[in-house]
């Protein structure tokens, strides 16, 4: 008996492995699948310009990183004695204009230089509703709790977002030829539009998608929404506000895409940083016992092992840690 109605997920014509760069933009969505590949030791940048929830926005970073913008003090502004960018999540907002403008900078400086090289951009969308300040004429990433009279509020059009995505994709492309581009909606939904109003902004976001792909044949979508909504389907793979997703739920569709996407050479690798990593989070009762002493060695050894065969996975951190506790 089969008590699951499974989601079939297309082959894609690539795979992921450790010599992959990717990128990801969007939604907590994409921070959550962007934190596994973090794990694994994945080379892959996070939100640039911190989280980002309609394409409006997406569209404005990846502008922002094409043109290797340098942000200036007028490009901030102030509000509630902090300074802000309009482009930027609250996690680059400082008190301080120059502390601001530096963690701004150092990440899309960092993004810039990646571009060219990257292998895979995954863009997660979160809703189709934006923040459009009237003054500045753009749509923001985030409002920042500058007054609400200031915006104004709409819903995109699925001709908005295909209209603007043609031509970035297309820019993109002509800066990195061989740049694939992997398209998914979130499953968090957004209920302060209502039930049907989240509803509504879900399919413009999904028949975006899909005119995207008749229209460019490098692009690729990954069903995160509809594993949720009609493979899981029940309240028990929600968190406590029935709204976000649970650990458990995220690190189902982690499973489902990475056997979906991710080269199968690679997964005994993925197991043994993964037990690095539990090694190094452990805190021992005696961290100067023998036997937690042999344990830090054994990491210490597959660390350099793995090193020697994978030179671009970066352990510095694990190194300096296990550093530390050796006492050497």
């Amino acid at each position: 008996m089969n008590l699951q109605t499974k989601i079939t997920i297309a082959a894609p014509d690539f795979s992921i492995d450790y010599n992959s760069k990717l990128m990801m933009l969007g939604s907590c969505f994409a921070e959550n699948m962007g934190s596994k590949f973090s794990y694994y030791k994945f080379d892959v940048d996070v939100n640039p310009c911190g989280i980002i929830y309609n394409p409006l926005s997406v569209v404005n970073v990846l502008r922002l990183i094409i043109d290797g913008k340098r942000f200036e003090k007028e490009d901030l502004r102030e509000n509630a004695g902090k300074w802000v960018s309009l482009y930027h999540h609250g996690a680059f907002s400082s008190s301080d204009p120059d502390e601001c403008l530096h963690r701004i900078n150092e990440r899309l400086e960092k993004a810039t230089g990646e571009l060219r090289s990257l292998d895979l951009l995954v863009i997660t969308w979160g809703t189709a509703w934006v923040y459009k300040h009237v003054r500045e004429n753009m749509v923001v990433s985030n409002c920042h709790k500058i007054p609400s009279q200031e915006f104004e509020r709409y819903r995109l059009s699925v001709e908005d977002i295909v209209t603007e995505y043609v031509q970035l994709i297309g820019r993109l492309r002509e800066i990195n030829p061989g740049l694939r581009v992997l398209f998914t909606v979130s499953p968090i939904r957004h209920w302060k539009d209502g039930a049907h109003g989240n509803q509504l902004s879900k399919a413009t976001l999904l028949l975006a998608i899909d005119q995207l792909r008749e229209k460019l044949d490098y692009l690729y979508y990954f069903p995160a929404y509809e594993i949720v909504l009609d493979e899981l389907r029940d309240y028990r793979f929600y968190a406590d506000d029935m709204l976000h997703v649970s650990g458990f739920t995220v690190d189902y569709i982690w499973e489902r895409f990475l056997y979906s996407f991710i080269s199968p050479d690679v997964l005994g690798l993925m197991n043994r940083i993964g037990r690095i990593n539990k090694g190094v989070a452990h805190r021992p009762f005696d961290p100067k016992s023998g036997d937690y002493q042999r344990l830090v060695k054994k990491m210490q050894a597959e660390i350099a092992m793995i090193s020697r065969s994978f030179p671009m996975i970066d352990f510095s951190e694990e190194k300096e840690k296990l550093d530390q506790l050796s006492g050497s």
